[in-house]
């Protein structure tokens, strides 16, 4: 079991990352769409668990000030290692302020942030290719250049199970 603590976008956002995704599909680049489960959703994720107690971490997160929606400027593409291919939107300071405090609530809930999670590692990221090849890099570059920049608002948070897609809704915007 893993769990993530993610935001999703704002509606019109949305269907934009799921279109490209639908592009890139049709290009022969497999996404999110079609990995695993095929219950992924566009998001960007706070953290990523290796230990948790569910009902631990809905209360620390739920306990924390609701801050409302997130604003952000997407005009990146970015490629981490092992193929993962990634809109990165600008790391506002509220962002990466936001991610620290969520960090520090959920390893204060006794629960294990995954090393690329932690506060000074994190790259705030929405996957589009979990394993991109080097051949499929130029057209992977061509058809989401085609799209940036994305202005969009991150505006509800969830807890997503990561190997089956399940998702529970947080009542506040960490």
């Amino acid at each position: 079991m893993a769990l993530a603590v993610c935001l999703l976008f704002d509606p019109g956002s949305d269907r934009v990352i799921r279109r490209l995704w639908g592009r890139l599909e049709d290009t022969g680049i497999a996404t999110l769409l079609t990995h695993t489960h095929r219950r992924h959703v566009p998001h960007l994720s706070y953290a990523v668990l290796r230990t948790c107690r569910t009902p631990a971490i809905v209360s620390a997160l739920e306990s924390m000030p609701d801050a409302g929606p997130v604003p952000v400027y997407i005009d990146s593409l970015g490629l981490f290692r092992r193929g993962r291919a990634s809109l990165v939107p600008a790391p506002s300071v509220d962002l990466v302020q936001r991610q620290a405090g969520v960090a520090r609530a959920l390893e204060a809930a006794g629960s294990e942030l995954h090393r690329y999670y932690r506060p000074g590692r994190w790259t705030p990221h929405c996957s589009l290719s979990p394993r991109t090849k080097r051949e499929e890099l130029d057209r992977l570059g061509a058809v989401v250049y085609d799209v940036l920049p994305i202005e969009a608002t991150l505006t509800r948070a969830v807890l997503i199970e990561t190997t089956t897609g399940e998702r529970t809704p947080l009542r506040t915007m960490p």
